[in-house]
């Protein structure tokens, strides 16, 4: 009986807390050794987005973008602002080592072994990735979804993905689906890949599954 937006977020936040995923806890390093975390939540109701980007002290970053979201005052936030707008509002801060756990760092050392060879293509899914999401479709029919990622391991200083992106690694809209992304998100959000698959069921009819297909299996790079 709840509502899809209640339910990714909920979803989501189960993910960020546990240590097996590469959101929250268990997020990912980056180049220096360091976490920033990114995240975005969308109501297919009403269009209506919040997300956060390289945050760095916030335990639950959906948690926050959905604040970012219900501010109504704009849609993204970033570091230290994002940062800053999460201690304001009362959401849970935590120092940087809550995020960090043995197996990230032993990810991080064999990335950059990797990355000194010139290999780090051969790097396996779970070294490099492993950002989090869910959709719903609630007993209204409305859809939700968000997602939340560590980024990729031994990623440059700065860098943001996809995660947070309206369009791009996050999206809902009533009218077509519910999507929220993983992989490297440099393509997606240059295919604007969300909405891309938003649009062709809105405009060429083609089904979810047609769509979807389309875009990750055939005009995405291998």
């Amino acid at each position: 009986g709840g509502t899809a937006l209640d339910a990714v977020e909920a979803a989501v936040v189960v993910m960020e807390d546990a240590a097996v995923f590469n959101a929250g806890h268990g997020a990912a390093f980056n180049a220096a050794g360091g976490h920033e975390l990114d995240a975005a939540i969308m109501d297919g109701r009403t269009l209506e987005a919040g997300a956060v980007a390289g945050v760095t002290t916030i335990r639950n970053p959906v948690r926050v973008a959905r604040g970012v979201m219900a501010s109504g005052d704009f849609v993204l936030l970033q570091g230290d602002g994002a940062d800053a707008f999460a201690k304001a509002k009362g959401y849970e801060t935590v120092p940087q080592s809550y995020f960090g756990t043995d197996q990230r760092r032993q990810m991080l050392a064999e990335m950059k072994a990797l990355a000194a060879k010139g290999q780090a293509e051969r790097a396996n899914e779970a070294q490099k990735h492993g950002t989090v999401g869910a959709v719903a479709r609630d007993r209204h029919g409305n859809l939700a979804a968000a997602t939340s990622t560590g980024g990729y391991t031994n990623k440059p200083v700065g860098r943001i993905g996809d995660s947070p992106i309206v369009g791009a690694g996050t999206y809902a809209n009533n009218a077509t689906c519910a999507i929220s992304a993983t992989s490297k998100g440099e393509f997606f959000i240059r295919k604007v890949l969300a909405h891309e698959i938003s649009a062709r069921i809105a405009y060429l009819g083609q089904s979810l599954e047609r769509a979807t297909n389309d875009i990750v299996m055939v005009e995405l790079p291998e």
